[in-house]
């Protein structure tokens, strides 16, 4: 408040009342004395050094009043009238008082209350007073009362006169007055200066009109975006600025139009239009505009640096070929799902393309702009997978970051988390997993505090999850929490009539990468190809036909070619039957198993983990019988 207030007193014996009143109410104020043009280079000077507010009395506070200046008037009450008009109570004069109508305001009232005939002679301006002093000597006035400029002009002329001063309750209550409007103007300048920089750092176009369609706002983005600067569109009508403004339109009906594409010379615009009504009466109206192109390109960078971390989804429903029946129905249940934010379960054997369909669901939702996170369960340990789901705080355990780290669920935030291979999971972070799911919220390890999430989650299993409920290695509350929505993707080998679709477009692509050019199949292939059962479904088909351009000539692939590539298709229907029938053949049971346990070794690649896991025997009793 220092020095922002100012006293300019009409009298010197003012200023020095003033200056004692706020010593003692501990106010700095600044003080001039000056009369009505004095009074004005005073407030001049104040507000060059800073002061916001001026306070004056009668003439002097109109006339700077009317040179610009914020004034808040001492008034002239009726207390001090009284105690210059009660000298003259039960005296035979005559009595006149002069001054600005804001100084004679109430004298009337005293007077008819006191039973004084007394004169009241308003005056407009300092010209005006001297042509109310002659009416004065007119009338035979004896002594005339007023402001400080008609006593001063009053006495040149002769005249007996008393000067109204302002007593101290007047004084402090200009003070108050004008404190309070101080601040309820920084106040305003605060809040307008908030308004005015949020309006003009969103990149949203605004304007603004009033009722009769005049522009009377119109930020920096409408600049830009529009091409022209402010100063030239205030004041006039949108249709002057825009050829096909609508803002008339919903001025008249009083209606918004919300979500609209506009057509302007120097872009394309997503608009609303929203009129101003008060008491049922519209006043006006607001446009809002962004330029569909900024926002084309803020979603292409958004999704570019979630795409630097990993944290998109590629694919989506047009990329998964098929048109067999069962194909359709899958992606047709899949895309309605999708516009749900309930838990998916995905099934299907390995190979069948279930991170593609998660992808496809998240970037058909209304999550798409938001994180896609896939986690493998099984391919991180069991000790790591809890920290990287729900991340950690500093020093939560040997070896983790100081810093902390973010959990993926955290990441995923307004997104989607894929948890591929779920019934990996062990019992207590499945349990955990299923707090999540409850509560919509995380605990870092190491951390007392509760994070809220938004994420939905799609999880996937090739196993049979309720077989793993019934051997109690796979929560029961958690698989009905995440088998809300069920999608079964089919297996290759159910939907023969999409083989041929696949074989040619992934061996188009390869032998274009390899080759250099595109690349048909042969028919005898492409039914040797609908033959096999395709254990390894999609991938293992894509596989194959990779090998195929890799080893294949320019031109056409041999028989020496082709026999190398079908030598990985040993599951071929009737070879399998051919191969069961020469192993029970054997007879003896030794035999028989030897035969299986061969097979089963040349089909894994010759791991003997995943060979016993598939002979439903310990590594040990692989060992035992191989070394006999």
């Amino acid at each position: 408040m220092k020095g922002k207030l100012a006293f300019v007193a009409p009298y010197d014996k003012l200023r020095q009342i003033v200056e004692k009143i706020t010593n003692t109410m501990g106010i700095d104020l600044l003080t001039y004395t000056g009369d009505l043009e004095e009074g004005i280079l005073c407030a001049k000077e104040a507000v060059e050094k800073g002061a916001k507010i001026i306070i004056s009395r009668g003439g002097t506070a109109k006339e700077i009043r009317k040179a610009g200046f914020t004034v808040v008037e001492l008034k002239v009450t009726g207390y001090d009238l009284l105690r210059v008009i009660y000298k003259y109570y039960n005296k035979n004069i005559k009595i006149a008082v002069i001054g600005y109508d804001n100084v004679v305001f109430g004298a009337k009232s005293i007077c008819n209350i006191m039973n004084m005939d007394i004169s009241f002679i308003p005056i407009n301006d300092e010209q005006d007073l001297f042509e109310k002093i002659n009416y004065a000597k007119e009338k035979n006035i004896d002594v005339i009362i007023g402001d400080t400029i008609a006593v001063k002009k009053a006495k040149e002329a002769g005249f007996k006169c008393d000067l109204i001063e302002s007593g101290e309750e007047s004084i402090i209550n200009a003070i108050n007055e004008s404190i309070e409007l101080y601040k309820a103007v920084e106040s305003e300048k605060i809040k307008r200066q908030r308004y005015q920089i949020i309006l003009e750092s969103i990149q949203e176009g605004v304007i603004a009109v009033d009722k009769e369609d005049k522009i009377i706002l119109f930020n920096y983005a409408a600049e830009k975006i529009i091409g022209t600067n402010k100063d030239k569109v205030m004041n006039k009508k949108t249709s002057e600025i825009i050829k096909n403004s609508r803002i008339n339109q919903v001025l008249k009906k009083g209606e918004p139009e919300l979500n609209c594409i506009q057509n302007l010379e120097t872009a394309i615009v997503a608009t609303n239009r929203v009129p101003i009504i008060v008491d049922g009466q519209v006043f006006g109206a607001v446009a809002t505009f962004q330029d569909i192109t900024k926002i084309q390109e803020l979603e292409k960078r958004i999704r570019f640096e979630l795409s630097e971390k990993g944290l998109t989804g590629k694919y989506t429903f047009d990329e998964i070929l098929g048109e067999s029946s069962i194909m359709k129905k899958t992606i047709e249940i899949s895309k309605k799902y999708s516009l749900t934010d309930s838990t998916i379960l995905l099934t299907g054997e390995t190979g069948t393309g279930k991170e593609i369909f998660a992808q496809s669901i998240h970037n058909y939702s209304k999550r798409s702009n938001g994180p896609f996170v896939a986690v493998n369960c099984a391919a991180i340990s069991k000790n790591l997978l809890e920290s990287e789901l729900f991340g950690y705080t500093g020093g939560a355990f040997t070896g983790a970051r100081k810093e902390g780290k973010k959990g993926l669920f955290e990441l995923a935030h307004k997104g989607t988390i894929f948890l591929d291979e779920i019934t990996e999971m062990d019992l207590d972070i499945q349990s955990r997993l299923l707090r999540v799911i409850q509560e919509k919220e995380i605990m870092k390890i190491g951390s007392d505090r509760v994070i809220p999430i938004d994420v939905r989650i799609i999880a996937a299993s090739n196993k049979n999850l309720k077989e793993l409920v019934r051997e109690n290695k796979f929560r029961s509350d958690l698989y009905y929490r995440i088998n809300v929505l069920k999608i079964d993707i089919p297996p290759l080998r159910s939907r023969k009539e999409d083989i041929k679709i696949l074989a040619e477009k992934h061996y188009q692509k390869y032998t274009k990468k390899y080759l250099g050019e595109a690349k048909k199949l042969e028919k005898r292939i492409l039914k040797k190809l609908e033959e096999y059962s395709w254990p390894g479904n999609v991938r293992e088909l894509i596989n194959i036909t990779e090998k195929m351009a890799v080893v294949g000539n320019k031109n056409i692939l041999d028989d020496d070619f082709s026999e190398l590539i079908f030598n990985d298709l040993d599951n071929d229907p009737c070879k399998e039957k051919e191969s069961l029938v020469k192993i029970i053949n054997l007879g003896k049971l030794e035999d028989i198993e030897k035969a299986v346990i061969e097979i089963v070794l040349k089909e894994e690649g010759y791991n003997k983990t995943n060979t016993a896991k598939r002979l439903g025997i310990t590594r040990t009793t692989l060992n035992s019988k191989l070394s006999k």
